[in-house]
């Protein structure tokens, strides 16, 4: 490998607006906003990565204004002037700063971004280089779509079937107490075929079991953090008073988080967001201990832009990811988006890998200029 040496590192704060916003138990944000990271090398090649964060702690507790605060002032001047060959020096660096994962996700991205395109890979390749042999790319990745709460059953059957007729094949739906049970009853009496998971995003208790036992009528994939999200022995408890697997999402910050939650059975299915794990180093501990242990593993997403989605669209067509991920196409989120080529959905419910080097997308500087602008008039923390 052919070593990087940053020379500088630009943070750009933007805010897109959503072609349609998505609903959950957190709220109802009208715009994205991320903060993106320009790296800059000495060998005249740029990386990209995302530090995607919500206007406030509400899935994480990282916002664009924490994310801003720990990059410049703490994890930055520990990586200027450094010669790196392999992300995991990077990641190294980055590990006593406690904490902030999204951060040192958006930043350990742009240095495999910037690596790739030195070497003159594909991030895909380079992500392969460092698992065993049998691991190299599909070509594609398998993906769903998640849908908010919606005002009613009826009006959820009608955005299930749009996104179905568009060539989605795996539906998520976002539930919270008082909208789970009738919600799936309605909708799997409406469309008995589709292949559907609930996303409850921490919104229960362990006392909630016998309520939640009677999703196992409804023939789901799975049910996504019922409990806490910093909890695993509670999950534990609750699998096993359920037929319906549970798949962990919050739960799981490293690797030992993993290895803890198979130990105590808490989960079935695995979803990991790269952002969540502080990065795809940490990835890549996380995907062969699936791997390892028959875990069936998905990516999930949190409404990236074009810079996340392509790295995301590159770790979910590893072998190992074998259930379709929660990385729809541009235009499910943003009309434009801040690069080019837009992510368009592919036969049986799939999106290509990029071909060219890197992250394979390229940032267009009219629209990230116009992000800027968008956030400068939103900000509320001014």
């Amino acid at each position: 490998m052919k070593p990087i040496t940053i020379q500088d590192i630009k943070l750009h704060t933007i805010a897109l607006p959503f072609v349609e916003p998505l609903k959950t138990s957190f709220g109802n944000d009208p715009l994205k906003a991320t903060v993106l990271v320009e790296l800059i090398t000495a060998e005249g090649v740029d990386g990209w990565g995302e530090i995607t964060v919500e206007f406030s702690p509400g899935y994480a507790a990282e916002t664009p204004v924490t994310a801003e605060h720990i990059a410049k002032n703490f994890l930055i001047p520990k990586l200027l002037g450094k010669t790196f060959t392999h992300p995991h020096e990077a990641a190294a660096i980055m590990k006593p700063i406690r904490g902030h994962h999204h951060t040192k996700f958006g930043i350990e991205t742009a240095i495999w971004d910037a690596l790739a395109k030195l070497n003159e890979m594909r991030l895909v390749d380079l992500f392969s280089s460092y698992l065993p042999e049998g691991n190299a790319t599909k070509g594609f990745a398998s993906v769903g779509v998640s849908i908010g709460i919606q005002p009613t059953v009826e009006d959820t059957v009608k955005i299930i079937q749009k996104r179905y007729d568009q060539g989605y094949r795996r539906i998520k739906l976002k539930i919270k107490p008082g909208w789970d049970v009738e919600l799936a009853r309605g909708v799997r009496a409406a469309l008995p075929d589709i292949v559907m998971m609930l996303d409850a995003n921490s919104a229960y208790t362990l006392k909630d079991a016998e309520h939640l036992k009677q999703l196992d009528a409804f023939n789901l994939l799975m049910i996504e953090q019922p409990l806490a999200d910093d909890d695993i022995y509670e999950h534990s408890k609750l699998q096993p008073m359920l037929k319906t697997p549970v798949c962990l999402d919050e739960s799981i910050k490293t690797a030992t988080d993993l290895k803890l939650a198979i130990q105590l059975g808490a989960l079935r299915i695995l979803n990991l967001k790269p952002v969540r794990v502080g990065g795809y180093v940490e990835s890549l501990e996380i995907y062969k201990i699936c791997g390892e242990h028959n875990i069936p593993l998905w990516i999930g997403g949190m409404m990236e832009t074009g810079i996340g989605r392509a790295a995301n669209v590159a770790f979910a067509s590893l072998p190992g990811v074998n259930l379709p991920s929660d990385i729809s196409a541009t235009d499910r989120y943003y009309a434009p988006d801040v690069t080019e080529p837009p992510f368009v959905l592919g036969k049986n419910s799939t999106l290509a890998v990029p071909e060219e080097a890197g992250i394979g997308v390229v940032i267009e500087p009219d629209r990230l200029a116009h992000g800027k602008q968008v956030w400068a008039e939103a900000n509320p923390y001014v």
